[in-house]
């Protein structure tokens, strides 16, 4: 489907910030001026003390994972989850590498195309289904648990098997399928962000 084959491309090549600035400057020189998007003293403040910081504000800071983490932004119900701080989530987000290298697009379903043919994505139909696969991509990878300890089964949002984690030869690996974590860059209000090296099975 072509908008979200785009937006893989280009969540590759860029990061949501760049994104972010480049909307603010196609707006012309001769455009009014506008008012300041922050009160300056506000803006001076340390940012906890505007808030807490949770799961969808560190999202898009690691550009290691900024494919996965634009694909959460697609999913209403996890983007939900991701900004409430009072709802504890361990979010298992996949290296960049490792969304490329599987041999199909997250979005797509070889059944799709078994029943549909080519044009499977196609049309609102086809929107709806990718738009469905995808969702099922993104939950499979977010538990609802954090902390999270050690050998604790969890079902993850998009249920199915029990999906748990241990320690081997000093590293975090997630079980089933030996899908070592890379990384535990981010521990906030309502959970943390652990980089995997691979995918959960979505299937």
């Amino acid at each position: 489907m072509r908008p979200i084959t785009a937006y893989l491309s280009l969540a590759t090549l860029t990061s949501a910030a760049s994104l972010r600035t480049l909307n603010i400057f196609r707006s012309s020189a001769n455009d009014a001026p506008q008012a300041p998007l922050m009160d300056p003293a506000k803006s001076n403040q340390d940012p906890t003390q505007q808030g807490e910081v949770v799961l969808s504000d560190v999202m898009s800071r690691d550009k290691s994972i900024n494919i996965f983490a634009g694909f959460t932004r697609d999913v209403e119900c996890v983007e939900t989850r991701l900004d409430n701080a009072k709802v504890n989530t361990t979010v298992l987000a996949p290296l960049n590498s490792a969304v490329e290298k599987l041999p199909r697009k997250p979005w797509e379903d070889p059944r799709d195309y078994g029943a549909f043919g080519a044009d499977a994505y196609e049309g609102k139909d086809g929107e709806d289904r990718a738009k469905g696969n995808l969702r099922r991509f993104v939950e499979a990878h977010i538990v609802p648990r954090s902390p999270w300890k050690e050998g604790e089964k969890v079902q993850t949002v998009k249920g199915g098997g029990d999906i748990w984690w241990e320690e081997k030869g000093g590293k975090k690996v997630i079980q089933p399928g030996d899908i070592e974590v890379d990384d535990i860059p981010s521990s906030v209000s309502n959970g943390e962000v652990w980089v995997i090296k691979g995918v959960i099975n979505y299937t």
